[in-house]
């Protein structure tokens, strides 16, 4: 191999370990939840002694040790810092993450591989918050949170919209007109597909799209790039060959935050769960409600009820806190018209929507 291959290969293993760093660092902060202490002398002590162990001819076991130990006494700083535990659903990298820095600028963004494992966690006491996505401009309702909004005891305690900016991204180096394939999320293909076409790019599904940023990077693939936000260039040490490829001039996500207690002030906008019986006007009965009390509906949407396909469950987001008399007082008679209600919480507002 010739020098620069070298560096290029040294440069790969080196932002692999980064990321793995910071995997393990998350793990730690995650096993928090589980022991009374953050000192464990015989787990370190037992730690160290197996990779002292390790016949590792290039790397000395004095340095093992010392390596291990500067990472041990990092981990239990971080613990120490009593950061919250932010679960997303996705790779490091993914919008759910970047949802999660603007709404807790100083958490600890967790990944999960499903949405259930956000609610799970949170619902647990594993992890203390969760953000999911409810809804997104161009592709309307994220059908599975909505249906497990539907069965949760987690608490709405703010949401965000986050612009949707895609980006084409390679490996560094790569020649932009060599690249023929592009993994990605089936939705972001989708919404990049006049991109696509104009291009002769050829769209490969993928179970995530910051999953598919940290493929490229690791894997390398021939001719290949990811389609993926620019924070997964910045995580993954990627090129954005080009930004803003989405065919909708104003595509965003919106997200919720989720926690176990309901948000501590009054908050300015709230979300209900409801269903009606299956009969004529019974669904105007109770819209009419929140029309004659002047109250503004800022979302509406429905899906099946699970028990019963035949039936709906309606989410509304409208203006104002379930602490004001006008609101306590329709949400009452909206109970009395539907076969079951749930509020989700009275949260603040996106500020981009005040």
């Amino acid at each position: 191999m010739k020098l620069d291959e070298i560096r290029r290969k040294i440069d790969k293993i080196d932002r692999e370990l980064l990321v793995l760093l910071q995997e393990r660092m998350g793990l730690a902060l995650r096993s928090k939840k589980f022991k009374a202490n953050i000192n464990d002398p015989a787990r370190e002590e037992d730690l160290l002694a197996r990779a002292e162990r390790l016949n590792l001819d290039l790397v000395e076991r004095s340095f093992t040790r010392q390596l291990l130990e500067t990472i041990i006494q990092e981990s239990k700083r971080l613990q120490e810092e009593e950061r919250k535990l932010v679960a997303f659903q996705g790779e490091h990298g993914a919008y759910g993450e970047v949802a999660s820095r603007q709404l807790v600028p100083a958490g600890a963004y967790i990944p999960c591989l499903e949405f259930v494992d956000v609610f799970r966690g949170v619902e647990e006491g594993y992890l203390d918050l969760g953000v999911v996505p409810v809804e997104n401009s161009l592709e309307g309702a994220v059908t599975q949170v909505n249906d497990l909004l539907t069965t949760t005891d987690l608490n709405v305690i703010g949401e965000i919209k986050v612009p949707v900016n895609h980006c084409l991204l390679a490996t560094r180096g790569t020649d932009y007109r060599e690249i023929r394939v592009v993994y990605s999320h089936p939705q972001a293909l989708a919404q990049c597909r006049g991109f696509l076409l104009r291009n002769n790019l050829e769209p490969h599904p993928f179970y995530d799209t910051a999953g598919a940023a940290k493929m490229l990077a690791r894997e390398h693939p021939k001719a290949a790039a990811a389609i993926a936000s620019d924070l997964c260039a910045e995580l993954y040490d990627l090129d954005v060959i080009k930004s803003g490829i989405e065919d909708g001039a104003s595509n965003s996500t919106r997200f919720l935050l989720l926690a176990r207690e309901p948000y501590a002030g009054k908050g300015d906008k709230t979300s209900i769960i409801f269903a009606v019986p299956h009969e004529a006007g019974k669904l105007y009965d109770a819209l009419r409600l929140f029309a004659e009390a002047k109250i503004n509906l800022t979302r509406i949407a429905s899906m099946p009820l699970r028990s019963d396909p035949s039936n709906y469950s309606f989410f509304l987001d409208f203006e104002g806190s379930r602490q004001d008399d006008t609101i306590e007082t329709v949400l009452e008679k909206v109970a009395q018209l539907t076969i079951g209600m749930k509020c989700l919480g009275s949260y603040p507002a996106d500020p981009a929507d005040q």
